[in-house]
């Protein structure tokens, strides 16, 4: 069974526009704090919040070197958060294949 805490972070995580954005960012390649926040016109202080709900679900790494901090993807590859979506989506193929064969069981019976 996951541990839906596990989910529910990583899922608020994700949940927010901006934080994907920071993620696709990352994607490029590392970037400093001082260089999403301008990339996203946001305070550091507001992108410093963003990227630390990315970190607390393992989405995002920081380095401080020297007074940069430095921003790269995490290690979390998502499985488990992927995994949770695919039981999800076969258990509702499951509901809709056995009302599809309840309607046409049905049909015509009225």
């Amino acid at each position: 069974m996951v541990q839906h805490s596990a989910l529910d972070t990583s899922f608020a995580a994700l949940a927010d526009p901006t934080r994907r954005g920071i993620l696709q960012r990352l994607g490029r390649g590392a970037s400093t704090i001082s260089d999403l926040a301008e990339h996203f016109e946001m305070t550091l202080t507001g992108i410093k919040k963003h990227v630390h709900l990315l970190e607390v679900a393992g989405m995002v790494v920081t380095e401080k070197r020297g007074r940069v901090r430095y921003c790269m993807l995490g290690a979390n590859p998502l499985e488990r958060e992927v995994a949770w979506i695919r039981d999800y989506q076969t258990s509702l193929q499951s509901r809709l294949d056995r009302l599809d064969e309840f309607l046409t069981r049905t049909e015509g019976t009225s």
